[in-house]
Order: structure tokens, then sequence, then C-alpha cells
């Protein structure tokens, strides 16, 4: 069983940067690859950011590619999501997840293990 904890939301004005965290317990963190969704009000839950177990590769919506970078620290257990240049449209509910699967097969939303709880990003205009 994993757990995830994610943290570091809170509000940024247009154009600010915010980092948010994914605490993974348990001692297999380096078995899954990882990433973000998020969902923003009334809308469905999306993509956002994988990144596979070594954090050798990444992958990224096309939406935050350039703005945004996964990372990850097996060490320590955490994957964090560097958002910068945030616009208003980032709003949402940013989600951590996990996979025993590819991190491929994450992006696509399939075989995700585990979800966190959320942590709320609003970003002002």
């Amino acid at each position: 069983q994993v757990q995830l904890v994610e943290s570091g939301g809170g509000l940024v004005q247009a154009g600010g940067s915010l980092r948010v965290s994914c605490a993974a317990s348990g001692r297999t963190f380096s078995t899954y690859a990882m990433g973000w969704f998020r969902q923003a009000s009334g809308k469905v839950r999306e993509f956002v950011a994988a990144i596979n177990r070594s954090g050798g590769n990444t992958y990224y919506a096309d939406s935050v590619k350039g703005r945004f970078t996964i990372s990850r620290d097996n060490a320590g257990n955490t994957v964090y999501l560097q958002m910068n240049s945030l616009n208003p449209e980032d709003t949402a509910v940013y989600y951590c997840a996990a996979t025993a699967a590819s991190a491929t097969a994450l992006k696509s939303g399939y075989g995700i293990n585990y979800w966190g709880k959320g942590t709320l990003v609003t970003v002002s205009s």
C-alpha cells in the first residue's frame, strides 16, 4: 500500500511560480512511475506530467510544456512539479498519481494504482 500526500498548493498571481510536492509512504517508491493530473472546477481530470521510475524520462501535456517541470527524489520518496509562468487557466486541484506500469501508460490515465487527495492551486489574474 502506498499513500500519496500532496502539498505546496496555494494562491499565486498570474506570471508567478509555485512548486507542489507529493510525498509517498512505503519503501517501494522507486518502483512506481509517478505523475500529476489536475481537475478544474466543472471539468474532467486531465494529465499534466509524468516521470519514469529513474527520473530519466519525462512527459508533459502540451498545455504545460516549457512551463512545468516534473522531477523526483527517490531517496526522499517525493515527486515535485515546478510550475512557472502560471496563468488563470492553470487553476485546479492538482493530484499526484503512482503506477506500477509505465509512465507512458500513466499519461494515458491507465493502470494508476494510487492517487493522492489533491492540493488546490489558484492563479489570480
